[in-house]
């Protein structure tokens, strides 16, 4: 399938990336970015403004990873999830003392050991009084070690005698089972870089370390702005109505990515209306879904102009979402235009919102993922694919889902990630860029 043979692979382009109203999520009639049938000159303008799929995702890398951090000490129980804005350096020794780490016998020098009368000693209580040598003292698993003690012996490893004397069963070592004072770390050790997001262990490990609040990234703030008169947010389609699959999607998928979301908001196919909701919109990142295209009631560029923002990136050679769009409307303030077909807004989410997000909260850009495809895979004459895979356990290879066409969503719902498909296509075997979705397994060997 060469980009010369337009004619040849139209059929086949109208299941792999059917363009005819990619830009909204009903059948509405094509725009400029969604016209199969369209002039030659249009196509033409059409090619030579949109984006190349790699350019279009490092440009949105680059913004966010500018985009200055915003911290704020937050508790522990709110800090879940969040990203590290500073190192986290321990404020004490791990342990802080030495302790005992086994219930059994604390010894001082070689035995056998008189069992001294100060009784148990037990975690969570003063330092116990100092062992002298050649005697011993039951002890607790995470005890203060009593000074003078060498060793401790594991319970099912001593015996007592009628003598309240203390005999071995194995050779006893100096220092065993004792977690000596700083065994885990100093006070001032860097334990955690900045960045880092905090997961439950890290949790763990912050308030082991004497936190009671962690320095995190404020997460960035997004405003979902999900436009068209055909959307229902209940019951069945009806009457030329269809149901909005993208707005129960998205909050989500941006809280996955560490975003902060307020309620979606739905805006009808009215520009004025449209216009005052970005304008008045003080986040970090305004995603709107649907109107991107030029059809009769696709008003975002309009809008854009509008405002005053400025216009990064208009279309992208990839297929589906050819018609996603980025904008700047202030300093570290950003617009980002989905498709209004579901997986074609998944395509923009990928390429455009999530390197940029990632940017904005702190994160690191994401790992290069690849993997082997199963099976051969056509590619668009002219654009990058992204196309649903799913792993495969026995060889960690990917093959492509069913129903990947730009208005689906059972595909993706299916898949592990998207394959990113050059234009020449690829054959069975070939290595290719896996984007991974926020909550998809990846099993060993199936990501590299």
């Amino acid at each position: 399938m060469t980009g010369a043979d337009v004619d040849g692979v139209e059929e086949a382009l109208a299941l792999l990336a059917p363009l005819p109203g990619e830009g909204r999520a009903s059948a509405a009639p094509a725009g400029r970015a969604a016209s199969a049938g369209g002039s030659a000159e249009t196509q033409a303008a059409e090619s030579h403004r949109a984006t190349p799929w790699g350019e279009a995702r490092a440009l949105a890398v680059r913004l966010g990873a500018g985009h200055p951090v915003r911290s704020a000490p937050t508790a522990l129980d709110q800090a879940l999830g969040r990203v590290l804005a500073d190192p986290l350096t321990a404020l004490t020794d791990l342990p802080s003392f030495d302790t005992s780490a086994m219930d059994g016998w604390a010894v001082a020098g070689p035995g056998p050991w008189t069992i001294g009368g100060q009784g148990p000693v037990l975690a969570g209580r003063a330092p116990a009084a100092p062992l002298p040598d050649g005697e011993a003292a039951p002890i607790a698993t995470g005890a203060r070690l009593p000074s003078g003690a060498t060793a401790v012996i594991r319970s099912e490893h001593a015996r007592t005698d009628t003598a309240d004397q203390l005999h071995a069963l194995r050779p006893v070592s100096h220092g065993q089972d004792i977690r000596p004072r700083g065994q885990e770390c100093r006070t001032g050790d860097q334990l955690l870089p900045a960045g880092a997001t905090v997961t439950p262990a890290v949790l763990g490990l912050a308030a082991a370390a004497g936190y009671d609040r962690l320095p995190t990234v404020e997460r960035p703030r997004v405003d979902i702005l999900v436009l068209g008169d055909e959307l229902l947010t209940a019951g069945l389609p009806h009457d030329g109505l269809i149901r909005d699959a993208l707005g129960p999607m998205l909050t989500p998928w941006l809280a996955a990515l560490g975003a902060e979301t307020g309620e979606v908001r739905r805006v009808g196919d009215d520009a004025d209306t449209l216009a005052r909701a970005v304008a008045g919109s003080t986040a970090d990142l305004v995603l709107t879904t649907g109107g991107t295209a030029a059809g009769p009631v696709d008003h975002l560029h309009a809008v854009i102009e509008t405002v005053g923002a400025e216009l990064l990136v208009d279309g992208v050679k990839v297929r589906p979402g050819h018609p996603m769009l980025l904008a700047r409307s202030a300093p570290h303030r950003y617009l980002v235009g989905l498709p209004g077909n579901p997986l074609a807004a998944v395509a923009g989410l990928l390429t455009l919102a999530e390197p940029l997000l990632r940017g904005l909260s702190g994160r690191t850009a994401a790992a290069s993922r690849t993997a082997a495809v199963r099976e051969a895979v056509p590619g668009h004459p002219f654009d990058t694919r992204l196309v649903p895979v799913v792993h495969q356990a026995r060889d960690g290879a990917v093959a492509p889902v069913r129903f990947h066409g730009p208005a689906m969503l059972r595909g993706i719902a299916a898949a592990d990630g998207l394959a990113v498909v050059p234009p020449a296509g690829a054959r069975a075997g070939d290595l290719l860029e896996i984007l991974t979705l926020p909550w998809a397994p990846t099993p060993e060997g199936c990501f590299t």
